[in-house]
């Protein structure tokens, strides 16, 4: 009954359909995404600001057109749109791959071809996580969203580890032919649903002033402004980890690029790990939030500091456990403690602030990496990670009523006194509804009750 209930929006046949089609798809991104650091670092002699760069270049549309983009999806129909972002990335990876199958590429083509991937990805991102609603009912969504999510690690897996293997066989031009035919699954699949079995939400008509509305109402909630920050900051070098595992393992251990793929393999692994024991807990807490953006902080100084690439790889699992378990957290404190009726602009904004930091810390990422090393790179990610989280825990203490001693496991908090509610906030002493759904991969319908959000610190609900 367990395995059934685990999959049962795959009853659903136009979901089952896209299911289908991500989960042969996905492998096929993350192997670009080794290919195309790896050719950054071939092309350039190794440079940390080329690969910096072509990260940046990459995640800036999204952040100067995040908030647009979603609210451009709103007015488009979903499935044609996804039809096109699909087609047009395939393009671009045929594209880049004859010219590196061919030997003609060059740093500057990759830097284009990440640049036009991301101006795609403004409209993909928001597209993929806004058709879900539109192909199963909304007592399967939240299960949906969350084997989306168990589909985009599973590819983290295996995508990173196939490439390594195939760029030391066949060279990377390969690689980036093969995943622009894995859009072709993705595309089969959108075109075979049954559109008279979608629910397509109505357009929304153009209007003014609604991103600003959303900004007031964040503004307006410190709690959610010190996380932004959270994640803005620890962001800055998580979002470039993969950069700085390509430099570590190409300028220090200087182990080809199989050994690329597997320890890119070994950080995915530990981040299935963690998306998995979050997707168990019932509701989210803020001890947990800090706690596994600290173990983080922790991870990347400690894999910094270590001499062999086997022992590098072996921490990358914990580094990932401890990420993604920070990140999915994180993700459904955001989903559930604010106002409905703003949950789709809050969600962008959030979403901005993960994707759209990393051509901030991309330079300065390669920068450290080439001029004090890539390991002492990490060190120093790792360090900053480490105050942040313990100078912002502080004031996010103070805001939720939260004192250290309740932070202790098991430990009950005693009762707090009842204040005029906000909206969107759940009760405290009220269970918040089960969430696993990780960041990226769409946001849980499932309503919070109104009242206070203390509560996600406190003990579990029995």
């Amino acid at each position: 009954m367990r395995r059934i209930a685990m999959f049962r929006s795959l009853s659903v046949r136009n979901y089952r359909l896209y299911a289908l089609g991500q989960l042969l798809s996905n492998p096929g991104t993350w192997m670009q995404r080794i290919a195309q650091d790896w050719l950054v670092l071939q092309l350039s002699g190794g440079s940390g600001i080329a690969l910096g760069m072509t990260t940046a270049l990459q995640f800036l549309p999204m952040l100067f057109l995040g908030l647009w983009g979603g609210a451009l999806v709103d007015r488009l129909n979903k499935r044609r749109l996804l039809v096109f972002t699909q087609g047009a990335m395939g393009v671009l990876a045929v594209a880049l791959g004859v010219l590196a199958t061919l030997g003609a590429a060059q740093v500057w083509h990759v830097y284009l071809f990440a640049f036009g991937l991301g101006l795609i990805t403004v409209l993909d991102n928001p597209g993929r996580q806004a058709f879900v609603p539109e192909m199963v009912d909304r007592d399967l969504l939240t299960n949906a969203i969350a084997l989306n999510s168990a589909s985009f690690q599973l590819g983290r897996v295996t995508g990173p580890a196939i490439a390594g293997l195939l760029i030391a066989w066949i060279g990377s031009g390969p690689v980036f032919l093969l995943n622009g035919a894995s859009f072709g699954f993705t595309i089969l699949a959108l075109l075979l649903i049954r559109t008279a079995e979608l629910n397509p939400t109505e357009p929304v008509p153009r209007g003014k002033g609604q991103i600003r509305e959303g900004l007031a109402y964040v503004s307006g909630r410190r709690d959610l402004v010190l996380l932004l920050l959270l994640a803005a900051s620890t962001q800055f070098f998580g979002a470039n980890g993969q950069t700085q595992i390509a430099l570590v393992v190409n300028n220090v251990f200087e182990t080809g690029a199989a050994a690329f793929g597997v320890a890119a393999a070994c950080l995915a692994v530990g981040a299935l790990v963690g998306a998995l024991l979050a997707a168990r807990r019932d509701r989210p807490r803020l001890r947990l939030v800090l706690v596994g953006a600290m173990a983080f902080g922790v991870g990347q100084l400690v894999a910094g500091l270590m001499p062999t690439y086997l022992a590098f790889v072996v921490v990358l699992v914990p580094m990932g456990i401890a990420f993604m378990t920070y990140v999915t957290t994180l993700n459904a404190t955001f989903q559930l403690t604010v106002d409905p009726s703003m949950r789709g602009r809050v969600m962008s904004m959030f979403l901005l602030v993960f994707m759209g930091v990393a051509p901030i810390g991309a330079p300065v990422v390669g920068f450290l990496a080439d001029t004090f090393g890539p390991q002492t790179s990490m060190v120093i990610g790792g360090v900053f990670t480490m105050l942040v989280v313990g100078a912002l825990s502080v004031p996010l203490f103070r805001v939720k009523g939260v004192h250290v001693r309740d932070l202790l496991p098991g430990r009950r908090r005693a009762p707090a006194a009842r204040e005029p509610a906000r909206v969107g906030e759940p009760e405290a002493g009220e269970a918040v509804p089960d969430v696993g759904a990780a960041a990226g991969n769409g946001a849980a319908e499932t309503p919070a009750a109104p009242g206070r959000h203390d509560d996600l610190t406190g003990p579990r609900a029995r």
